[in-house]
């Protein structure tokens, strides 16, 4: 029952609130309608979506889907479904395509990424909180860490000791890494601050080289024009960290192993951040590439999922945690297998920063 009968909320807010996308579709299959969030999944605004053909924006995979669309009556719900966006990216996606009532050939089609769901039985701890476990156990051991570098750091020569300055700030960063994940499942998100992309790459990268990089070729393809991305740093190093870390471990076996740090502008790209209350343009993209053998199909639409690892000692939690931080930021990730190229592809995409 809405609260107050004498100012019903009007229904393009109620559509706009969900974080669902919706596409509302003529009879012909020219969208007339669109929610933020199919604006977020699609990566196109509202104003390039309607009036275009739906066959021009998306394809699914089969021609079932493709059928029921047609016929402008089908009542369909459909599990992971390979879908693909004007880019060519394949999505694994849940469909759901209804009728509207009272307007013949009128349809609604709402689709959701899998793995997006947020949703704990009552009673039920939020899952990330697991990490919080270890921290007191983890600390110890980077103290310890932290004190040998300081000794290591009197005895070498000037020419060595930004090693030992590399350690003792990482482990300082894990220490506060620790410190959040001890309060991972309720705590309020880091706060956010113009970032140099960049840097903050070259500084991961760095940190991922020191902790051993033989025989993998680290290739950066930056696009130098980028504006500063509003992000909190420490956090997004750690994400970056964890990504070139996952990369250098899946294709180390290889020849010829590459791992690929590629930014770039994208135009379109939305957020519905309920959280804000406001879409969020997310036009900033960093893509961690790597030619290893990419993810256990059973696994790669639950990877982001805690305790879900292919690793045969992984506990599970660094997607995980890399998930939260990035949407801490307000910001988004994606994963996809290139199986005709032999690449796998993670896609980190941030707001930019404003100034003035």
């Amino acid at each position: 029952m809405i609260p107050n009968p004498g100012n019903p909320i009007e229904p393009r807010l109620l559509l706009n609130s969900l974080g669902i996308a919706v596409l509302l579709l003529e009879p012909d299959l020219t969208i007339a309608q669109s929610n933020p969030a199919a604006e977020q999944l699609i990566g196109l605004s509202v104003r390039r979506l309607v009036g275009r053909k739906l066959g021009d924006i998306v394809t699914f995979e089969g021609e079932r889907l493709t059928g029921l669309l047609a016929q402008g009556d089908a009542q369909l719900s459909a599990h992971s479904v390979t879908t693909r966006f004007l880019d060519g990216t394949p999505m694994r996606l849940d469909i759901m395509l209804s009728p509207v009532t009272g307007h013949n050939g009128w349809q609604l089609l709402t689709m959701q990424e899998l793995g997006t769901g947020e949703a704990l039985r009552d009673g039920e701890e939020p899952p990330l909180r697991a990490p919080a476990i270890l921290a007191h156990e983890i600390k110890n051991p980077l103290s310890a860490i932290r004190g040998a570098a300081q000794l290591i750091a009197r005895k070498i020569g000037d020419q060595d000791k930004p090693l030992t300055a590399l350690i003792t700030g990482e482990v300082d960063r894990i220490a506060k890494l620790i410190d959040r994940m001890q309060r991972l499942g309720r705590e309020q998100p880091e706060p956010v601050a113009p970032c140099n992309l960049h840097a903050i790459i070259r500084r991961a990268a760095e940190v991922a080289e020191a902790a051993g990089m033989k025989g993998v070729r680290l290739i950066e393809e930056f696009d130098p024009s980028l504006p500063p991305v509003l992000a909190h740093e420490d956090s997004l190093v750690q994400v970056l960290i964890n990504l070139i870390s996952n990369a250098r471990d899946a294709c180390k076996d290889r020849e010829d192993a590459r791992i690929v740090l590629r930014t770039r502008f994208v135009s379109g790209l939305v957020l519905n951040a309920i959280r804000l209350g406001r879409p969020i343009r997310l036009p900033i993209e960093v893509r961690v590439s790597d030619n290893g053998s990419g993810i256990d199909p059973a696994l790669r639409d639950h990877i982001f999922e805690p305790f879900v690892s292919s690793k045969k000692n992984g506990q599970g939690l660094g997607l995980a945690l890399v998930n939260k931080l990035v949407r801490d930021m307000n910001g988004r990730i994606s994963h996809e297998r290139d199986e005709a190229e032999g690449w796998t592809h993670f896609r980190i995409h941030l707001p930019m920063a404003k100034f003035g």
